[in-house]
């Protein structure tokens, strides 16, 4: 379902995403990182929903919608590393940072810092050209959100 975006956004100087696309991406790194222990509870896709409204301004359908094909661009998505890296070629860093804050909510969204998320998004930030300094910043930003 999502090949050709998928070859898009890896292909080796990949073009700027436009907006809806880098939607998608961002969104599908959401999911992936509520995924990585396991668990991707009700807190989890709530979170993630309210993080679309708030960043995209959608209404609640609209939201629902761009989760779900999140989910399943997650499942498609190649390995963490080159997904990321190649978001990072075809994203704003001021959007990439925005993800890394967004990430962090979903993390804290469950009231739990598991060492598996810590790790994959400590790994997500850097390959995504957030420094230690700047994702530490989103990090408290998110937990007082």
């Amino acid at each position: 379902m999502f090949g050709d975006f998928l070859r898009r956004l890896t292909q080796p100087d990949p073009a700027p995403l436009p907006d809806s696309d880098a939607r998608l991406a961002l969104g599908a790194l959401l999911v992936r990182i509520a995924r990585t222990d396991g668990r991707y509870d009700a807190s989890e896709q709530e979170r993630i929903l309210s993080i679309l409204v708030a960043r995209y301004g959608l209404g609640d359908g609209a939201a629902r919608d761009l989760r779900a094909e999140a989910e399943a661009l997650e499942a498609e998505a190649p390995d963490t590393v080159r997904f990321t890296r190649a978001i990072k070629d075809a994203v704003a860093y001021e959007d990439r940072l925005a993800v890394i804050e967004a990430l962090w909510q979903v993390v804290l969204a469950d009231g739990v810092r598991d060492d598996e998320e810590d790790a994959l998004l400590r790994l997500v930030a850097s390959l995504l050209g957030v420094n230690d300094r700047d994702s530490a910043l989103a990090r408290q930003r998110a937990a007082l959100a």
